[in-house]
């Protein structure tokens, strides 16, 4: 097959999708009309993570793709990304002046997929819930503007904010803001395990082994009613240990679709060729990629040897080495394509220069090498890692000021220590909430962070933060989030390496592939549909 390109129409500024026929084979995957999704992404219960995919506690893109497939939302965004817009919901909007009264009137007829009718009051208890749960994983930070829910009626929801949010909106739109019913999960305790129900497009049931989600069977929800269209009746979504063994099943005919994370050397393989019957499709990508400190740590808490990491640090070296042309540097938290970028990390430490970093140690007393462990998860955020970390770690060691070793542990190990604050300096990945710069910069900044960084910043906090949030217009608001991002630079809790963009690989037969993914790395199973084969 020729190489092809599809171009769709830009949206929101970002890049648009381009497909492009690959090699493979033409047989499809091997479990019936199923479409099956190969990802890398990994689920698993364990006593410091035991309900994974609860709503008021799944915080990271593998579970939230769960979700988003099987518990509404009032809002949602639309296919190409842009506003968010009513799904659950009929309507939804502000009703003053100052952006802190949000109504919403529920669909007519909505149930959850047991039959059970879906009420004002169902949706109240489920975010109620989150915000009084407080997982630790932070993501009940994401509902922090609410004061109160009121409901009138069995279809009225009103939120009364604390202070003008003009990002909500696209808040109701992600899973902690997710209908549940009452009866499935309780007031005061997280819903264990992998059992998910809601009212979203499609029902769940989980293949578990070991107390991991190996297969995630996605049947169409007859009772669903919403802004979305499924153009299938059912998706197998399947995890894979690794990129080659996902790879090895797209190959076989296994699986239909690759999704996150490839390796950068499947992704050049597969764009160079162009015989076969697969297709990659690139897609505008808003991951980002930083390390992060514990900035009570001993060896990391006077500014000054952060500040000299971000004055070593090449990053155009990093990308080129490790990531090629699938990677950009990034000299700030927001990405460049979000507005309210700021280069603030290029703008304070310009090229990297091993002098400037030994004044910087110098001036502050730091006696040299600084001895350092950097942390990172070997199954998380794809193959590449691991050679990302040898490649910082070079960089560090060569300047003469550092000492550093590096460190490899499983997501689910991880992540629990990263909370816990055993770790000075950690890597990464952060896949946005929604396409905002406010959700670059609170999450890790606000209160109740989703770190649990003891990094607090008061003029970031209850100033700035706030400021930002009264804006609408988000070209307004710019000069506050430009102040943040400046702030952090200066003070370094966050060290930005570059941001991403991702990439599907689909076999012939598939439809709707570019759509199978939007800018947040959400998984779109609805959009994907079997046709017929070039």
């Amino acid at each position: 097959m020729n190489r092809k390109t599809l171009v769709l129409p830009a949206v929101a500024g970002l890049l648009t999708p381009v497909l492009a026929a690959c090699g493979g084979s033409s047989s499809g995957g091997k479990s019936g009309d199923a479409i099956v999704v190969g990802t890398t992404d990994r689920f698993i219960a364990s006593s410091d993570a035991p309900a994974p995919v609860d709503p008021a506690y799944a915080y990271d893109v593998g579970s939230w793709n769960i979700l988003r497939q099987t518990v509404q939302t009032l809002m949602a965004q639309p296919r190409g990304d842009g506003e968010p817009q009513p799904e659950a919901a009929e309507s939804c909007g502000f009703t003053d002046t100052g952006n802190e009264r949000y109504a919403c009137k529920l669909r007519k007829d909505l149930k959850f997929s047991n039959g059970d009718p879906v009420t004002a009051a169902d949706v109240k208890y489920s975010i109620d819930r989150a915000r009084a749960l407080k997982a630790d994983s932070g993501v009940f930070a994401l509902l922090s503007t609410i004061d109160t829910i009121e409901t009138q009626g069995d279809n009225e929801v009103i939120f009364h904010l604390k202070t003008a949010d003009a990002t909500f909106p696209f808040k109701l739109s992600t899973p902690v803001a997710g209908i549940v019913n009452p009866k499935d999960y309780e007031k005061n305790k997280l819903r264990d395990g992998f059992d998910v129900d809601g009212s979203g497009p499609y029902t769940m049931q989980a293949e578990v082994k070991n107390n991991e989600l190996v297969k995630a069977t996605f049947t169409k929800n007859p009772n669903y009613k919403g802004l979305l269209t499924p153009k299938n009746d059912k998706v197998v979504l399947e995890s894979f240990p690794d990129a080659a063994a996902m790879g090895s099943a797209l190959e076989k005919g296994d699986i239909d679709v690759m999704t996150r994370t490839m390796d950068p050397d499947q992704i050049r393989k597969l764009q160079n060729d162009t015989s076969g019957n697969v297709n990659l499709v690139e897609m505008p990508g808003l991951e980002i990629r930083y390390l992060a400190f514990n900035t009570d740590a001993p060896t990391v808490k006077n500014k000054a040897v952060r500040q000299a990491m971000a004055q070593v640090i090449n990053r155009g070296e990093l990308v080129a080495k490790v990531y090629g042309t699938e990677a950009e540097p990034l000299f700030s938290l927001v990405p460049a394509t979000i507005t309210g970028h700021s280069n603030s990390f290029f703008n304070k430490y310009g090229n990297p220069s091993v002098g400037k970093a030994r004044t910087l140690l110098s001036k502050a007393g730091i006696t040299t090498p600084v001895k350092l462990t950097l942390h990172y998860t070997t199954d998380h955020y794809g193959p590449a890692t691991a050679k990302e970390f040898e490649v910082l770690k070079q960089q560090l060691n060569a300047s003469g000021l550092f000492d550093v070793t590096v460190q490899g542990t499983p997501w689910d190990k991880f992540r629990p220590a990263e909370k816990k604050g055993e770790y000075d300096v950690y890597g990464m990945g952060w896949f946005p909430d929604f396409p905002d710069a406010d959700n670059y910069l609170a999450p890790f900044l606000d209160k109740d962070n989703t770190l649990g960084s003891p990094y607090a910043n008061p003029e970031i906090i209850n100033t700035l933060i706030p400021q930002s949030r009264r804006e609408a217009d988000r070209l307004t608001a710019s000069k506050s989030l430009t102040d943040m991002q400046d702030i952090v630079a200066d003070d370094v809790p966050i060290l930005p390496l570059w941001q991403g963009k991702q990439y599907v690989a689909t076999r012939d037969d598939i439809t709707g592939s570019e759509y199978a993914m939007n800018s947040s790395s959400t998984l779109q199973l609805w959009e994907l549909g079997r046709g017929v084969g070039s």
